[in-house]
């Protein structure tokens, strides 16, 4: 993998994102010089949210279904409840969270986004971290779930709120680093 200012990151989301776990982390990769493109179900702008009060938008740039693991350096998954919820039910976004992880390419969740990695099966065997209630979720998934703000296993990264977005971003950065 490339230094971050060389990388290249795909922001996976749609409608009911937690509009901080995006443009937190978006704000940083950018401002560290990575290149950030964001993938979605359509390309129609779509709504972030602050906790569940609608927030800013933003329009993706590429959709789910034309994109593969291989023009990017790695993936991350902001949370928000309806997030997850609603790409679970995709099988181009769970194909495509499969592809990142098959190829060893950082996958990062954060808040409720653990749920794609629970519906991926990605977590079996692996210590990970999210919002409190979906722990159980994570457990049941055979995750080990501890209570930390970034939880890096492999090339699995896990992260629990939106005050951790510091945290869960530089753990992504390092997880790319590392791979140089």
């Amino acid at each position: 993998m490339p230094p971050i200012n060389e990388a290249h990151v795909l922001i996976m989301a749609t409608n009911r994102f937690e509009e901080s776990e995006l443009f937190g982390p978006r704000e940083i990769l950018l401002g560290k010089g990575a290149k950030v493109t964001i993938a979605s179900l359509s390309l129609d702008e779509i709504l972030g949210t602050v906790h569940d009060e609608p927030g800013k938008s933003i329009k993706p740039d590429v959709l789910i279904k034309d994109t593969t693991a291989a023009d990017y350096d790695a993936l991350l998954l902001p949370g928000g409840v309806g997030n997850p919820d609603q790409l679970r039910m995709h099988d181009d976004a769970i194909g495509l969270i499969r592809e990142f992880a098959n190829t060893e390419k950082p996958v990062a969740a954060i808040c409720h986004g653990p749920w794609l990695l629970v519906e991926a099966d990605l977590l079996r065997g692996k210590q990970a971290t999210s919002w409190p209630s979906i722990r159980t979720d994570l457990k049941n998934a055979g995750a080990n779930v501890v209570d930390e703000a970034a939880v890096t296993d492999g090339n699995i990264i896990t992260s629990r709120k939106p005050d951790d977005v510091p945290q869960f971003t530089e753990a992504l950065i390092e997880a790319i680093e590392a791979r140089a």
